[in-house]
């Protein structure tokens, strides 16, 4: 799992089931943490509160009866920076190595910004450990603003923080590209241009093996999620499928839409409907950005659009999406106004092309409805 003299010392957390107060994570949660043995030790990252019992058990196995010289910190979200204050305590003689900003922020978390024991780093400086070389590369927003990335310049490695990880346990899957997008999408979908200037820079150097601080190490892999974070960070779908994002009160628009879909897959092309008062948002947001085509279909609720439909569509925009097809469906038994509600919503997303057939149910399925799905499907397939 491991190079020779650099030592994984995370955890798994297999109880979590909601991360971030808001993904469901079926497969738990892993926070990474690694040590590379030098004739200077540097520890990078530490991990969740739940786990500084387990994780200092760990490092100290490792060390022996050696003391650590360096603690990198590369994000200081919670959930990789709550040991530092116990790591500071148990080994007084120890610096940390991170980026002014992240500084700043630890100050609010613990109260100090250790500015007797630290080592401000920045784009291109780099530490001698011995054998090893780390360089130090930037990557604010990739997703908070602190954000440093430690390159192996010995063993070509990346360091990557929350970059290139993906949700679940490392006891429990590998490299799961359906979770890495999940996760990318909603952890780091916002920020695409700030990942282009990452990957700009990661294609300036050899990169053998990739150690992020969630998910599985990536070795040879490595192409293969690079060639999806290029995706991702372009906002460019991954296939032509046509993914139906729905809700449903007495059963109408659910109806229309698995009609809807029936005609799609006829026509050559796959579709999938999710109902979103069943299916988690996060899921139906990774699989919206995956496919080039997105139809929402909604009841009209309280002169509006239903609750989940106007949460999801709220979620999409806020997460950039952008250059894409998008089709509507709207039901209202006297006055339909999701359609115009749903449209408005992207009135400042980008590239966004509705597609010029809709249809509207005012209760149940008309011929007339009949007749527009399948212009709807035509126009999808065309």
């Amino acid at each position: 799992m491991t190079m020779a003299d650099i030592k994984y010392i995370g955890v798994d957390d297999l109880d979590i089931d909601i991360f971030e107060g808001q993904y469901p994570v079926k497969d738990g949660m892993s926070y990474n943490s690694y040590v590379i043995l030098d004739e200077k030790i540097a520890v990078l990252d530490t991990v969740d509160g739940s786990f500084i019992d387990e994780w200092m058990d760990k490092l100290k196995a490792v060390l022996d009866t050696r003391k650590p010289d360096y603690l990198i910190v590369q994000h200081m979200e919670p959930d990789h920076s709550a040991g530092i204050a116990r790591f500071m305590e148990e080994y007084p003689e120890a610096v940390i190595v991170s980026s002014m900003m992240a500084f700043n922020i630890m100050r609010g978390y613990f109260n100090t910004d250790y500015a007797d024991r630290r080592i401000i780093s920045k784009e291109g400086d780099t530490l001698s450990l011995g054998r090893h070389t780390l360089s130090f590369i930037a990557a604010p927003m990739v997703h908070w603003p602190e954000v440093m990335l430690t390159y192996d310049t010995t063993d070509k490695i990346l360091f990557s923080a929350d970059a290139f990880g993906q949700f679940g346990a490392l006891s429990r899957t590998g490299l799961n590209i359906d979770e890495a997008r999940r996760y990318y999408i909603g952890i780091v979908g916002k920020f695409g241009l700030q990942v282009e200037a990452l990957l700009k820079k990661a294609a300036g150097i050899e990169i053998k093996a990739v150690f992020p601080l969630h998910g599985p190490i990536i070795t040879d892999e490595l192409p293969l999620l690079l060639d999806h974070y290029k995706l991702w960070a372009g906002y460019e779908s991954e296939c032509d499928d046509c993914i139906i994002a729905y809700t449903s009160v007495y059963g109408h628009t659910a109806q229309i839409v698995r009609m809807l879909a029936s005609e799609i897959e006829s026509r050559g092309r796959r579709a999938l409907a999710y109902d979103l008062a069943r299916t988690d948002h996060s899921i139906v947001l990774a699989e919206a950005f995956r496919a080039g085509t997105l139809i929402l279909a909604s009841t009209t609720y309280n002169t509006g659009v239903f609750p989940a439909m106007r949460s999801f569509i709220d979620t999409l925009v806020e997460h950039g999406y952008k250059n894409r097809t998008v089709g509507i469906i709207e039901n209202g038994s006297w006055a339909p106004t999701a359609a115009k509600v749903m449209k408005a919503k992207f009135e400042n997303s980008q590239g966004i092309k509705f597609l010029e057939n809709s249809i509207t149910l005012k209760g149940g399925i008309s011929s007339e409805n009949i007749e527009a799905l399948k212009a709807m499907a035509d126009e999808i397939c065309s």
